[in-house]
């Protein structure tokens, strides 16, 4: 796929990328998409040259998604996605007709110093391995590996709100595990080279990879087990501002859903209608049926329509997020497959591992750890998402695991 693409093509996109980018940050602090719309078109000229050179699938989205997702297609992705989100929208409404859980405490002055000290003791205690890493500081959390040996995480901190660090770390350290757990056999071959940002790296694919984070971050952080465990410690950190909360409303505060405008803030249950929001426009986007003059009014009706939430300004809207301006076309998807993996890969360790469950029962993760080594870390890139979920009998393509739990857990 890539020796396909002319070096000619890949340099032009490059600077493009560059060039968009700072513009993108101006338009969206100003909520001004006139300013970005041109420098839009051209990344989406660029990405379909980029597809053409790759002689790659029957739809232009389809050599985009392959880079970050190999085995998925843009028919293959609809299929995928409308059979999700028929099953999501009745789960959300479900879990809408619910009265909503206190949350005022989640909001009190929670100073940054102490959330550091708190997260990084709980991201040890989840086996982050500080011999090997660091956690740092950053405006949007990221994992980055420079070597197996080396694997940093960054979380940020707002004193406002506690939850943005908390599972901004344990988010991220999912990602770290996961490159940590490569068998060092395959740490210094072909296996370990991201084609698109040309840095180390372990994971097979970015839904996989995904699927890390969020089982961490979602089956294990946001379980009442896990808080049963660790609340205590949490209310050690911060006595004052939790000293009314129980661990019993931490938890459903914690879980609650509330549809709102930004994607990196979404709960639980409404992120996949921002992710499917985005697939479905870039889809359009890549195969010209939307001009990009007419995306913020079709972004605008997708979030009236699917989370009945109005779009205030571009700002908060069509350019909130980074990936078109960096030429990411095609990455959108990864985020949903990862929940649906994640979700896959419980359910095999329900029926298969009882030490898994049993462990995190008791808000302990070591067990758990020890199948993902076995079943996904150590092998890396030698093995696709698809041959690592057969392993399990599951089925990539197959949403009913992720539906099932969403099911048990909102309605």
């Amino acid at each position: 796929w890539h020796a396909a693409l002319p070096a000619e093509l890949l340099r032009r996109q490059a600077e493009q990328s560059a060039l968009a980018g700072a513009v993108w940050a101006e338009a969206r602090a100003s909520g001004d998409f006139a300013l970005f719309k041109p420098y839009l078109q051209t990344m989406l000229d660029l990405s379909r040259q980029v597809a053409q050179a790759s002689g790659f699938g029957a739809h232009p989205y389809d050599a985009m998604v392959h880079a970050f997702e190999p085995g998925e297609t843009a028919a293959s992705l609809a299929t995928l996605f409308d059979r999700l989100r028929t099953a999501q929208k009745p789960i959300l409404d479900s879990a809408l007709g619910k009265p909503r859980p206190r949350t005022e405490f989640l909001y009190r002055d929670y100073p940054v110093a102490q959330q550091q000290a708190f997260c990084r003791a709980l991201v040890a205690e989840l086996g982050y391995d500080f011999a090997h890493g660091r956690l740092d500081t950053a405006v949007h959390p990221f994992e980055i590996s420079m070597t197996r040996g080396d694997v940093r995480i960054t979380s940020r901190w707002r004193p406002e709100y506690l939850p943005m660090s908390i599972f901004g770390s344990i988010h991220e350290t999912g990602h770290a595990l996961y490159e940590m757990g490569v068998d060092p056999s395959l740490t210094r071959s072909a296996m370990t080279t991201d084609m698109i940002g040309l840095y180390a790296v372990g994971g097979t694919s970015f839904g996989m990879h995904e699927s890390q984070s969020r089982l961490l971050e979602n089956h294990v952080g946001r379980a009442p087990e896990f808080w049963q465990r660790h609340f205590g410690t949490l209310r050690d950190h911060f006595p004052e501002q939790l000293s009314d909360v129980s661990a019993e409303e931490f938890v459903a505060a914690v879980n609650r859903v509330e549809p709102g405008l930004i994607r990196v803030e979404a709960d639980e249950l409404t992120y996949d209608f921002h992710i499917m929001l985005r697939v479905r426009l870039e889809m359009a986007l890549m195969e010209g049926s939307l001009d990009p003059a007419d995306l913020p009014e079709a972004w605008n009706a997708a979030m009236r329509e699917d989370l009945g939430v109005e779009v205030p300004h571009d700002g908060l809207g069509c350019l909130q997020d980074v990936h078109w301006s960096s030429g990411y076309i095609g990455s959108f998807p990864t985020y949903t497959i990862g929940n649906i993996t994640a979700a896959q890969i419980m359910d095999h360790y329900r029926a298969h591992r009882p030490e898994v469950t049993a462990g995190l029962a008791r808000g302990e993760t070591a067990p758990l750890r020890t199948a993902l080594q076995a079943d996904v870390w150590r092998h890396g890139r030698s093995r696709s998402r698809a041959e690592i979920l057969d392993g399990m009998d599951q089925s990539a393509s197959d949403p009913a695991a992720y539906i099932g739990y969403l099911r048990r857990k909102f309605c």
